[in-house]
């Protein structure tokens, strides 16, 4: 038996995970670059600096994950996952066309732009947890933490440019061209999915018809004080803590007054913070629950830095520890549920866990929208900090009932 590979980019010598890792890289600089455009064109265009149309948009984009949940999980779980992101990824790439074309034409609406946001919030509800297992199927279980720390590396590295990239087309040509750009980046990762060579992926073992569904998965997380801690400190953090761009948006237009091409600066600023912290889990062997605490903590320190911050680039270096601090403890959520459960309930984990940690905007961004109108952009960033603190003392308090020495 040959020795296990080792340093931080080891899942790359592998051709499937490499070839998917840059048609996935293409397809998220695409994202990036229309969801800044996207927050931009409601936020300065569509309305006149209104924090609670964002927080609209957000709860449109992300409500499918809870309306959907009982189809994506089990979806994840029963079907050819491969198949599946081909059709997810279609789709997400005809609709940012679409709404490109209404945006260069000029006859974008505000409620065209929460239609799209709604359409590519249920697709992305199927296509999140079937690309989450799909990594599995790539490169085996003993090597999935390092594939998602790369993939998260490169997903935020598509953040750091991104933004940056779409100040300066927003700044250049519009919003729109932004959207067209984003449809047609999703090419590559459909390119890459036709190329894999499947014969050498390793699919986990598949549910079958009578595995209980959605409910199972739910009874499977009830008993299982870990996960049900896990999920807590999910919601709590998804809910509340990872509203990146109404923070961000808010202070730029209001408290910074800069303009498209500082808004797109300080959302890399994050993602230098997210690249940092994805590389760092790359190189960790083994995952732990302490990475969770230390990862909630430091997300709180963050935001108190970032409401506290009296300058655009001290702003900046707060995002950025709370860039580190947000992957550390989303990475090693991810990680830890997938290795402490079985394979064949897998995908209805992450739907759950997909559901919990982006499901809860739809009920946090208008709450934190409403905080920026009414009380300020930096008191929404408390908000944030305090989600962080206390999903910490959650973390804490099942450290010492079960009397496990993660200190």
């Amino acid at each position: 038996m040959s020795a296990p590979a080792t340093g931080a980019f080891r899942s790359l010598r592998g051709f499937n995970y490499r070839l998917w890792a840059i048609g996935s890289f293409v397809s998220n600089l695409g994202t990036w670059i229309q969801q800044i455009a996207q927050d931009w064109l409601v936020l300065t265009q569509l309305t006149r600096h209104d924090a609670s149309a964002v927080g609209t948009l957000m709860a449109l984009q992300y409500g499918p994950q809870l309306l959907l949940l009982p189809w994506t999980g089990y979806s994840a779980d029963h079907f050819d996952r491969r198949k599946l992101l081909m059709v997810t990824q279609t789709l997400m790439g005809a609709m940012a066309l679409a709404l490109g074309a209404l945006t260069v034409t000029g006859v974008v609406q505000l409620w065209h732009v929460y239609l799209f946001a709604f359409l590519f919030g249920c697709a992305s509800t199927f296509d999140g947890p079937v690309r989450q297992t799909f990594v599995a199927e790539l490169v085996g279980d003993r090597e999935l933490a390092n594939a998602i720390a790369l993939s998260s590396a490169s997903f935020n590295a598509a953040r750091m440019i991104g933004p940056a990239a779409a100040g300066f087309v927003i700044a250049s040509v519009g919003p729109g061209w932004a959207f067209l750009v984003n449809g047609l980046s999703f090419i590559a990762v459909l390119l890459s999915l036709i190329m894999l060579r499947t014969n050498d992926l390793q699919p986990t073992m598949r549910a079958n018809r009578s595995a209980g569904g959605m409910l199972h998965g739910v009874r499977y997380i009830l008993h299982r004080a870990d996960l049900m801690a896990m999920f807590l400190m999910l919601f709590l953090i998804g809910t509340f803590g990872l509203n990146f761009q109404l923070f961000i948006s808010t202070m730029a237009v209001s408290v910074f007054h800069i303009d498209a091409r500082g808004f797109g600066m300080l959302s890399s600023m994050l993602a230098v913070g997210t690249i940092g912290g994805a590389l760092l889990a790359a190189r960790r062997k083994q995952c732990h629950f302490q990475h969770l605490w230390i990862g909630a903590a430091l997300i709180g320190l963050g935001w108190t830095l970032a409401a506290l911050a009296p300058w655009f680039w001290l702003f900046g270096a707060a995002l950025v520890l709370t860039g580190i601090a947000a992957i550390t403890f989303m990475n090693s959520a991810n990680t830890l549920m997938q290795l402490s459960c079985k394979p064949r309930i897998r995908g209805r984990v992450m739907a759950l866990r997909l559901a919990v940690a982006s499901g809860g905007i739809p009920i946090g961004a208008p709450i934190v929208g409403w905080t920026a109108n009414h009380l300020g952009p930096r008191w929404a960033l408390v908000v944030g900090a305090t989600s962080g603190f206390v999903a910490t003392a959650i973390a804490l308090r099942h450290i010492k009932s079960t009397n496990r020495k993660y200190l």
